[in-house]
C-alpha cells in the first residue's frame, strides 16, 4: 500500500497539514491561556488594591473590619481578611454556600502572592485563583492579611471548549485534506497510469502508438511529450535497422547468387575451355570485390555506430591522397571511356587519417564514375581558402532527380532514376553514406551543390586546424 506514490503523496500531504495544524492549534491555545489568566490576575489584584484601601482605613477591631469589607462589591470574587494568627475574621460575601479559597499559610508571607488551589485541595470546593498580601490599619498599624480569589472552572471551561473547537477543526481540516489531497493525487497522476498502460501495450510491432498528452504544458505533459519523441526516435531507429537488415540481406545475396550460377553453369559440363573457366572466374572475381566492398562499408558503419573507430592522425599532403584516389577509379573511367580530369594542384598539408581520406575521395569518384554515361566527363578541383580545403567533384552524368536528393546520404538509398539508367549497379548506396561520415569526422562537412540533367556537383569542406581532426566516430553527428 505504502509503495503507492499516490498514497505516499497524500500521506506526506496530510502529515505536513496535521503539523502546521497542530502548531497553529497549539499556539492558539497558549495565547488565549496567557490572555484570560492575565485579564483574571488583573481583576484579583484590583479587588484586593480595593479591599486593601478599604481596611486600611478602618479601626483595629474586628468588627470595624467586616464592616467596611460588607460595604464593598464584588461581583464574582471571594475577599477573605485573616488576622496575624492566620484565623478568618472576615469574609465577603457571607453565606453557608460560599466557602472561601484560603491560601496556604497567609501569615507566613508577607508579600504580593499569587496562587491557585485544584479541586483536590481540601478547603475548595472546586479550582480557583486568588492573590493575598498583607495590610496595616491606620490608626494602630495591627497587621492583617487579605486575599481575594475566585473560581477558576469558567475560565477551564472556555479553555476546554477551545480546545474541543481546535481539536475537532483540525480532525476535519485533515479528513478533508487527506480524501482532496487522495482525490487530487489521483486525478494528477492519472495521466503517469494512463502512460504506464499504453507503454505497456507498446513493442518493436506497434512503436507508431504514443502516449496521450492532456496537458503539454504540465510537467506530466512534458514528459509525456518526451516520452513521444523518445517513441519516434526509437520506431526511426527500428525501421532504420528493419531497413538496414533488408538491405544488408539483399545487397549480400545478389553476388552470392551470381557466383553459385557461374560456377553452377562452369560445372554443368565435365570439361570447359579454359576462357570459359576464365569468364566465370572473372564473374566471380568481379562479384567477391563487390561482396568484400560491401562487407567492408558495413563494417565501418558497425564500428562508427559503436564509437569503437579511432582516428590515427597523421601528416600528409591532400592533392596526393586526392591523386591516389584518382588514380584507383581511373581503371572504372577508362572502362566506361570517362575523361576523370585532375589539374595540377599545389601543395595541401593537412593532419588527418589518409586511409580514411582515400576512402573517402574513392567513393565520390566511384560515385561519379558510375552515374556518368559513357564518354562524359568527371573533373577534380582542389581549392586552398583561408580557413579551410575544400575538393569539388564533378560530373556530367545523369543527376539525381529532385525528391530524391535530401536522402542520398542515408544508407542504402538509391534513387530509382538513377539505378535504372546505369549499367554499372554494382554499389549498395553506402559509398556517400560513409563519405559523409568520414568528413564529419574530420570536422569537415559534404555536400550537395548542385544536381540536374547536366550533371552533379559535390564539395568536400576541411579545416585547415591542426587540432580540428582529433576526434572519434562516435562524437559524429548521426
Amino acid at each position: 500500500m505504502f509503495e503507492s506514490l499516490r498514497t505516499r503523496l497524500t500521506l506526506w500531504y496530510v502529515g505536513i497539514l496535521a503539523a502546521v495544524l497542530v502548531s497553529f492549534s497549539m499556539g492558539v491555545y497558549t495565547l488565549v491561556e496567557r490572555t484570560l489568566y492575565a485579564h483574571q490576575d488583573a481583576r484579583l489584584r484590583s479587588v484586593l488594591d480595593v479591599s486593601a484601601a478599604a481596611l486600611s482605613k478602618s479601626s483595629q477591631s474586628a468588627g470595624s473590619v467586616a464592616e467596611r469589607l460588607q460595604k464593598l462589591e464584588f461581583p464574582n470574587q471571594v475577599v477573605v481578611v485573616f488576622d496575624g494568627e492566620g484565623t478568618v475574621i472576615a469574609q465577603k460575601p457571607e453565606g453557608r454556600g460560599v466557602r472561601p479559597c484560603v491560601p496556604p499559610k497567609p501569615y507566613a508571607l508577607k508579600s504580593l502572592r499569587f496562587f491557585e488551589l485544584s479541586d483536590s485541595a481540601p478547603d475548595a470546593d472546586d479550582s480557583c485563583r486568588g492573590v493575598y498580601r498583607d495590610v496595616r490599619t491606620a490608626d494602630s498599624g495591627q497587621p492583617y492579611f487579605i486575599s481575594a480569589s475566585e473560581s477558576s472552572e469558567p475560565l477551564s471551561d472556555q479553555l476546554d471548549t477551545l480546545q474541543n473547537v481546535l481539536e475537532l477543526g483540525a480532525a476535519v481540516a485533515m479528513l478533508v485534506a487527506g480524501v482532496g489531497g487522495w482525490l487530487l493525487a489521483r486525478r494528477s497522476l492519472a495521466p503517469l497510469a494512463t502512460m504506464a498502460t499504453t507503454t505497456q501495450r507498446i513493442t518493436a510491432e506497434n512503436l507508431d502508438e504514443r502516449v496521450p498528452v492532456h496537458n503539454p504544458r504540465s510537467e506530466l505533459g512534458q514528459l509525456a511529450t518526451s516520452f513521444n519523441q523518445l517513441l519516434s526516435r526509437l520506431s526511426r531507429s527500428f525501421s532504420q535497422q528493419r531497413q538496414f537488415m533488408t538491405d544488408a540481406s539483399h545487397e549480400l545475396r545478389t553476388p552470392l547468387s551470381v557466383m553459385r550460377t557461374a560456377a553452377q553453369v562452369a560445372l554443368q559440363k565435365p570439361q570447359r575451355s579454359e576462357s570459359e573457366y576464365r569468364e566465370a572466374l572473372v564473374s566471380m572475381e568481379q562479384q567477391t570485390q563487390r561482396l568484400g566492398r560491401i562487407v567492408n562499408d558495413m563494417f565501418t558503419l558497425a564500428r562508427s555506430d559503436s564509437g569503437n573507430i579511432v582516428l590515427q592522425p597523421a601528416e600528409m599532403y591532400l592533392e596526393e591522397v586526392l591523386t591516389e584516389a584518382a588514380q584507383t577509379v581511373s581503371v572504372l573511367a577508362k572502362r566506361k571511356d570517362i575523361r576523370l580530369e585532375m589539374p595540377p594542384q599545389q601543395e595541401a598539408p593537412y593532419r588527418g587519417d589518409d586511409g580514411l581520406l582515400r576512402q573517402m575521395f574513392i567513393n565520390l569518384l566511384h560515385n561519379a564514375v558510375k552515374y556518368t554515361r559513357e564518354g562524359g566527363l568527371v573533373r577534380v578541383l582542389l581549392e586552398r581558402r583561408e580557413s579551410e580545403y575544400r575538393v569539388i567533384i564533378s560530373d556530367t552524368g545523369i543527376g539525381i532527380p529532385t525528391e530524391a536528393q535530401p536522402y542520398i546520404f542515408d544508407r542504402f538509398f538509391r534513387a530509382d532514376k538513377s539505378r535504372t539508367q546505369t549499367m554499372d549497379d554494382n554499389g549498395a548506396g553506402l559509398g556517400l553514406s560513409i563519405a559523409r561520415l568520414i568528413a564529419e569526422v574530420h570536422k569537415g562537412r559534404l555536400e550537395l551543390q548542385r544536381s540536374d540533367s547536366t550533371g552533379s556537383i559535390f564539395s568536400v569542406s576541411l579545416p585547415r586546424s591542426p587540432s580540428s581532426t582529433v576526434a572519434t566516430f562516435n562524437r559524429c553527428v548521426r
